[in-house]
């Protein structure tokens, strides 16, 4: 995940710093050359890295920390802000026109431009509920045509091509066409080369006239490290881009090039792709992100993600069931297939404020025992999942067989639907008490 390494580096840093007695101009310069190292080893670029260690200690001294009462949480706080401000601050909207606003996606051949306009058409018309168009002026690569209309038709949204014409022409009839229809957005996927050329600059020069879009977006790929920024600046010199799409940014646990790019070229980044599906493309949150690196987790996010996934009305329903200690197998299932929507236990662990952070042995137990809990529940009659108290060792041996498993785990899922249960009445009474508990059950 992004920023892994760095989010440890970080938290091992303020945890030491919170143990000193009193935070003195050594201790402080101790912790800055951590920090100084951290940042290289995340392939932050150097000037980068020199001028932020430089603003943290000229503003901590202006702040005069020494005398503050808690002079570590001010230190974190001037480190959040700083790597807010590298990350691009309040920087990141796309800015919508009142008509019709025309994105420009450009980039290199090889970095998934292609599948990121098609989940940037899923954001726009799934998140903000606008009416996209796709216009495919990639008329060079074998099958780009073919592959933006199949997206377009599994996200359900308008597609525009003219087939192997002038990318141009192409360009300005989308545009048209986006108009009379009453299109919201109109995304422009451009072709790319293998490496930057002045045949590639002038096409996208020669549409970037002509359509005058309100966004050019290039796509670079998060694990290309500062090669990102090199090529950044190269576009930015002829295209005057208004903001960088990141992608595999879950696939780089350094995330030096998203913490070098905007201080380096002025771009901010405006998207960041977190996985493969369609789903997995986020608008770039540096306040967001700042609290993720410094291990202050994101709840923001994880109640968008809540509202995205989870039907209100339903989880309102379940919870009251769960409360009262009146709910069945089948309505813990419901609750686990909820959770699972927002992503994996690793995910949203990283998106809670405080949660120790899980290792991956941990995260693959959970996940294993949830596979298992589903399984065992499926394979019951609907009227044993409402009364489990029927069970007997016949019944049991029936539900292994068909789920695969064996009766000590059909025992284990059992004993933990008690565990619950018990547990879920335990808060209700804490609750009436004013009182509430400090642990909760469940899977680990």
């Amino acid at each position: 995940m992004a920023f892994e390494s760095l989010s440890d580096r970080f938290s091992a840093i303020f945890k030491k710093m919170r143990g000193q007695a009193t935070l003195t101009e050594k201790n402080m310069d101790d912790m800055l050359k951590e920090i100084r190292v951290a940042l290289l080893e995340a392939d932050v670029n150097f000037k980068v890295v020199k001028n932020f260690i430089s603003d943290v200690k000229e503003k901590a001294i202006g702040e005069q920390v020494f005398q503050k009462v808690n002079p570590s949480q001010m230190i974190v706080k001037i480190v959040h802000d700083e790597i807010q401000e590298l990350l691009g601050a309040d920087q990141t909207e796309i800015h919508y026109s009142a008509t019709l606003t025309t994105l420009m996606l450009v980039g290199l051949q090889g970095t998934g431009k292609t599948t990121t306009a098609g989940k940037l058409g899923y954001y726009l018309k799934n998140k903000l509920h606008k009416k996209v168009m796709f216009g495919a002026l990639d008329v060079y690569r074998p099958a780009a045509i073919d592959q933006l209309k199949q997206l377009s038709e599994q996200i359900g949204v308008e597609f525009f091509t003219m087939g192997q014409g002038d990318p141009v022409k192409i360009a300005k009839a989308a545009q048209q066409k986006a108009l009379e229809t009453g299109i919201d957005v109109l995304i422009l996927d451009t072709a790319g080369r293998l490496q930057i050329d002045e045949g590639l600059m002038e096409e996208l020069r020669s549409i970037n006239h002509e359509v005058h879009p309100d966004e050019v977006l290039l796509l670079v790929d998060a694990a290309s490290g500062q090669d990102a920024v090199n090529v950044a600046n190269a576009f930015n010199k002829d295209l005057h881009l208004t903001g960088v799409v990141m992608s595999k940014l879950d696939g780089d646990a350094r995330g030096g090039a998203a913490l070098s790019i905007k201080y380096l070229t002025g771009l901010p980044i405006k998207f960041a792709g977190v996985g493969e599906k369609m789903e997995d493309l986020e608008m770039f949150h540096p306040d967001r992100m700042a609290d993720r690196i410094l291990g202050m987790g994101d709840i923001v996010t994880l109640v968008e993600k809540a509202k995205e996934n989870i039907d209100e009305k339903e989880a309102e329903k379940q919870a009251r069931k769960m409360m009262d200690g009146d709910f069945t197998l089948e309505d813990m299932l419901k609750q686990m297939k909820q959770v699972q929507k927002i992503g994996s236990i690793g995910a949203i662990a990283k998106l809670i404020p405080g949660m120790p952070k899980l290792s991956d042995e941990q995260k693959d137990a959970a996940e294993r025992e949830m596979k298992v809990f589903e399984a065992v529940i499926n394979s019951m009659t609907p009227y044993e999942r409402k009364h489990p108290q029927v069970l007997r060792y016949s019944h049991k041996n029936r539900i292994a067989k068909g789920c695969g498993l064996t009766n000590a785990d059909i025992n284990r899922v059992l004993r933990k639907y008690d565990q619950s249960k018990e547990m879920m009445k335990q808060m209700k009474q804490y609750q009436k008490s004013g009182k509430m508990g400090r642990g909760f059950g469940g899977f680990r």
